[in-house]
């Protein structure tokens, strides 16, 4: 599962807008952002997850490097050097350090080697998301529509799903919908309300507060619960300890009229 949103933006439909490029792990950053790009769309993650997939089918990093510059060399030894169509969104400084390098061939041919499992279909899924332009770049649901994600969507409803099942004859049933879907869409329109630095801390402020309220809440009811258990205990023990005393006065009296 992928779950650091540490650099996640929220994605913004107006192009004319400028974008952060303070977005993605560096090693997982798509070409557009470190060339510069002033916007960019969903297919920097279908960039993040190819190099996502290559690092699970490798077992390391596809494009480990210690600097955006040789990001881009490591990028470009895989991809080869991109023309300058598919440069249309990089910066000119971008442009020009790329066109003065001696042109690169590309090396796909390179992922066969990653990994026993890479097969045909998953190299060419990987090369439809490790694409330079992202315009190329397959989408999401394109991705997700490929013959690999088909078959293993397959194989795990044979067998592993809960939402399929085997009939008495043996037969397996399978489910309408192999992908799930949300129940709806995430809405973030809270957000568009926190227009100023001061609101998002007054708002982080609040969460905390009640977060310590509830944790305050948590304590008092654990030691309200302890007390409870303590005062169970003693009474028990009292009560044990009087019972013992009135069989002692029993005995002590039997004794006495036996004398």
């Amino acid at each position: 599962m992928i779950c650091d949103f540490g650099l996640a933006r929220v994605e913004e439909p107006d192009t004319s807008k400028h974008m952060t490029q303070e977005v993605v792990t560096q090693y997982y950053r798509a070409p557009e952002i470190l060339m510069g790009a002033k916007h960019y769309s969903a297919a920097v993650d279908v960039w993040s997850v190819g190099c996502i997939f290559g690092e699970l089918l490798g077992r390391r990093i596809l494009f480990q490097a210690q600097n955006p510059v040789q990001q881009l060399k490591l990028i470009t030894e895989l991809l080869g050097t991109p023309s300058l169509e598919d440069m249309k969104y990089a910066c000119e400084g971008a442009k020009t350090h790329m066109l003065r390098r001696a042109p690169k061939p590309p090396s796909l041919s390179a992922l066969y080697t990653l990994s026993s499992q890479a097969t045909h279909e998953v190299v060419h899924l990987l090369c439809q998301m490790l694409v330079f332009d992202p315009d190329k770049r397959i989408s999401v649901v394109d991705a997700l529509a490929h013959p690999y994600l088909d078959e293993g969507r397959l194989r795990y409803h044979s067998c592993m799903c809960k939402c399929c099942y085997t009939t008495a004859s043996g037969m397996r049933q399978y489910t309408s919908e192999f992908e799930s879907t949300a129940p709806q869409a995430f809405d973030d329109h809270w957000e568009k309300k926190l227009t100023s630095v001061q609101q998002v801390k007054e708002i982080v402020s609040l969460i905390t507060d009640e977060k310590e309220l509830d944790k305050q809440d948590l304590v008092q009811a654990e030691f309200d619960d302890m007390q409870y258990i303590i005062k169970l205990i003693y009474r028990e023990h009292v009560e044990s300890k009087g019972q013992q005393l009135d069989n002692l006065s029993r005995l002590s009296g039997r004794n006495s009229n036996s004398g």
